[in-house]
């Protein structure tokens, strides 16, 4: 193991934020350079249990006690290699992963898990800043050829792997450029997009193709698509968001967040000298209280909001992990993210009425009551009607599922009783040579699930493909996460 007294004698650090007023003039990222020593001993609060239940956080099943040990004795190229062993892209889950793992963390029981996250980015990044991650092309081709539709995580995870299994990937996208949400949902300042252009690199040299613009089922019809590959791999993810139906919903300035988010970080790249949808001078209220819900936050505080407010239908957290959210699950607490540190207001058990609209129809208020639950359903309580100004609205109340029409009708695939493709233990749908992964398969989920599907999704089409099995198969698509 590691440092066998350090989780007694050794706190729990965490790198230090870039102070607010600095961070607000730009989209670089927030958190500061964690010192290798000071990291180095964090590892070393690794226990090594004898059952790491780090492991079931964990959905790609990362080794974290054998990497925490060598960053501890200062291997840090052995580390990578047992961080890369069972994740692509590690750089990208040390950025956007709530951490299942720290949760599930053995040292949490009665203290301060280990900071398993920022040991695995800082172990990614040196090994990029040391030359060691390089192209693994394949040694020999097998001559079969895979179309992946979506360049999400789950797509590149499958497109990496295949081509890797000496197969000739060609992802389509119909963004003009490659990384599905990773590119134009997450903000810079979560993640700088020269993290996903890098790994992009790197599958191009090992052959992946990669095509922009390509919609499959209207650029591409779902035949062309069949004859030209000997397997699909679909990765689309679940891009049917959820609306909010009340009055004033069509006045201008109400948006969803995925019309909102990729204009910034359009302006962010430098493809765009101004975003189709500013904050600036506005008060802005964000619905929806999740990741999407902050990405908003902060978006609209780097934009010049006048005020922010973010509601959410559900009741605040509790701060500390409740009896409904035994360890080791993933238990719902009130988080303060970077961007709620950088200003606004949050509102709990609140739920809009309407939107109000000024004399040119563009949204000018919103109307909330206040909430509780009973019965199953969220009730009004009397008397607690309010408005609060709203110039700019966005919606982050998450997504139903996987866009029905186009691709999915045209291919003709079968769905799961709650509208995502359906598939077997090898990720196969009901039509001959298609699979599925991350999203559009499981429903919408963490990125750290959609690595590890896409991973399991490439087994099973290196299996149906050429009849071996030596792919990894991090899990099966019937297990459910500790969350």
């Amino acid at each position: 193991m590691a440092d066998p007294r350090g989780f007694l004698t050794t706190e729990r650090e965490t790198p230090r934020s870039r102070p607010v007023f600095l961070r607000l003039r730009d989209w670089r990222e927030v958190y500061e350079e964690f010192e290798r020593p000071r990291l180095e001993k964090q590892a070393g609060r690794c226990m090594d249990c004898g059952i790491p239940f780090c492991h079931q956080g964990c959905p790609l099943g990362n080794l974290i006690p054998e990497w925490n040990n060598l960053v501890w004795k200062e291997d840090w190229r052995a580390a990578a290699e047992r961080l890369h062993a069972t994740n692509n892209f590690p750089e990208f889950t040390g950025t956007l992963c709530p951490a299942p793992c720290e949760a599930a963390c053995v040292v949490g029981i009665n203290g301060d898990p280990v900071t398993i996250k920022r040991v695995e980015i800082s172990i990614v990044d040196r090994a990029w800043d040391e030359g060691w991650v390089t192209p693994q092309p394949p040694a020999t081709r097998t001559g079969r050829t895979v179309a992946v539709v979506g360049s999400g995580p789950a797509g590149l995870a499958a497109a990496q792997q295949l081509t890797r299994a000496g197969h000739s990937v060609t992802v389509l996208e119909r963004a003009d450029a490659v990384g599905g949400l990773l590119r134009y949902g997450i903000p810079e300042f979560k993640m700088e997009k020269w993290r996903l252009d890098r790994r992009l690199e790197q599958m191009r040299a090992e052959g992946t193709e990669f095509r922009t613009n390509v919609d499959v089922g209207v650029d591409v019809t779902v035949s062309e698509l069949r004859s030209s590959y000997d397997a699909v791999v679909l990765a689309g993810g679940a891009t049917a968001w959820r609306d909010l139906p009340v009055p004033g919903r069509s006045l201008a300035g109400v948006h969803q967040a995925m019309e909102y988010l990729p204009g910034a970080n359009r302006v962010a790249a430098g493809a765009l000298a101004e975003p189709p949808v500013t904050a600036e001078g506005k008060h802005v209220v964000v619905i929806g209280g999740g990741d999407t819900g902050a990405d908003c936050v902060g978006t609209a505080h780097r934009q010049g909001a006048l005020s922010v407010t973010q509601l959410e239908i559900m009741p605040r957290p509790p701060e500390q992990r409740a009896e409904a959210h035994p360890w080791p699950t993933y238990p719902m607490l009130y988080r303060v993210t970077s961007a709620h540190e950088e200003g606004g207001e949050r509102l709990y058990s609140v739920s809009t009425v309407e939107f109000t609209g000024d004399a040119d129809g563009a949204v000018r208020s919103l109307r909330l009551v206040e909430v509780e639950a009973s019965g199953g359903r969220f009730e009004p309580v009397p008397g607690t009607e309010r408005e609060i100004p709203a110039q700019l609205v966005t919606l982050a109340m998450g997504f139903v599922g996987p866009e029905k029409d186009g691709l999915l009708t045209d291919l003709g695939v079968a769905l799961d009783p709650r509208g995502n493709v359906a598939r077997d233990d090898s990720y196969a749908t009901s039509v001959d040579g298609v699979f599925v992964a991350g999203d559009m398969g499981r429903g919408q989920s963490l990125i750290v699930w959609a690595i590890a599907e896409g991973r399991s999704a490439a087994a099973g089409v290196d299996a149906y493909l050429t009849g071996r099995d030596v792919l990894p198969r991090p899990i099966d698509p019937t297990d459910r996460p500790l969350t």
